[in-house]
């Protein structure tokens, strides 16, 4: 298989093309230069937010491309109109946020979504964004498009900051706020099983729209927060805090507190997708355990200072913070 992927050096990018070249595929990755490709790829350079940006890609022929972009609909519309002749398939990987807010859990793919253009020339709202990027690959692909609806993602290279946050916190070790309840089940995927999932469904010819994340419950609060004190070996002591407490310390859920959601229209949303269809054709989630142990040892190799995507906010809570609610 020959492979296009758009992006291909930092989190999801970078785990598909992994997965690709560790199958044997002939990888190519587009970026704008500004971090090394994986070892054995290819590499073509552009940025696609500029008028010229897709000259390297007006020649070349790939079995499929795929396509990360969370920024204007019209360059995802412009790359697929470009590539529609030359690729055999074309997978985006979206979001749940696209899914008309407050959705009713468990929702499925037929779920009603927001609006969305593929001419649209900027990303102010996230959802619509995605949505337009949605609509730019079907218009150009037809049912040789397909459409991925991550929630959460976890795992090595992460760029967001959520599950190197919590790492870094409990290996400094001490007293822990640990944002209740317990079995809050969490709702996410590893990035490696994202894109072994989607490398499958390429090479199966699949189409059409998934929920692309693990079973609700495929992991607790509290399995999440004990595989961290486990992996990092430090001497910390989980403190449980009831949410109401939590919330009138003025905390602000999933920014200061990374995965953690109190009971309400957020949560459904972002822990409330239906992904019969993903596991019918092949989905598999690794344990929790696996995801956090191999994070940490990619933090540790870095030097434990996590990558940060530019367009997202930094997470977590300010030491103060906590200590005034543990002290509380």
């Amino acid at each position: 298989m020959k492979l296009l992927m758009l992006g291909g050096t930092e989190f999801v990018g970078r785990a598909v093309a992994e997965a690709a070249l560790a199958r044997g595929w002939e990888v190519t990755v587009f970026h704008r230069g500004k971090h090394a490709p994986p070892e054995g790829a290819t590499a073509l350079h552009g940025d696609r937010g500029s008028a010229a940006g897709l000259a390297a890609l007006e020649a070349g022929e790939w079995d499929a491309v795929v396509d990360t972009w969370s920024g204007a609909p019209s360059a995802v519309r412009d790359t697929a109109r470009l590539l529609a002749g030359r690729v055999g398939r074309y997978a985006y990987v979206s979001t749940n946020s696209v899914y008309a807010f407050p959705p009713t859990p468990p929702y499925d793919e037929q779920a009603p979504v927001v609006a969305g253009s593929p001419d649209a020339t900027d990303a102010e709202d996230y959802a619509q964004a995605k949505r337009g990027g949605e609509l730019a690959v079907t218009e150009a692909f037809g049912d040789r498009a397909l459409l991925l609806r991550a929630g959460l993602i976890l795992g090595p290279y992460e760029n967001i900051g959520r599950l190197p946050w919590w790492l870094n916190r409990i290996a400094r070790g001490g007293p822990v706020l640990a944002p209740g309840p317990r079995e809050l089940a969490l709702q996410y995927i590893d990035v490696r099983d994202l894109a072994a999932w989607t490398l499958d469904a390429l090479e199966a010819g699949r189409g059409g729209v998934y929920n692309l994340v693990s079973e609700v419950g495929h992991a607790t609060m509290g399995e999440f927060l004990e595989s961290c004190v486990t992996v990092t070996g430090a001497d910390a002591e989980l403190r449980w805090t009831a949410p109401a407490d939590v919330l009138a310390a003025g905390i602000a859920p999933w920014i200061e507190l990374p995965l953690w959601l109190a009971t309400g229209e957020l949560e459904d949303a972002i822990y409330g997708a239906d992904v019969s269809k993903a596991l019918a054709d092949g989905l598999r989630c690794r344990p929790v355990g696996e995801t956090v142990a191999d994070t940490w040892a990619w933090l540790q190799s870095i030097g434990g200072v996590a990558p940060q995507r530019p367009d997202r906010p930094v997470v977590g809570l300010p030491p103060e913070k906590e200590a005034a609610v543990l002290r509380g």
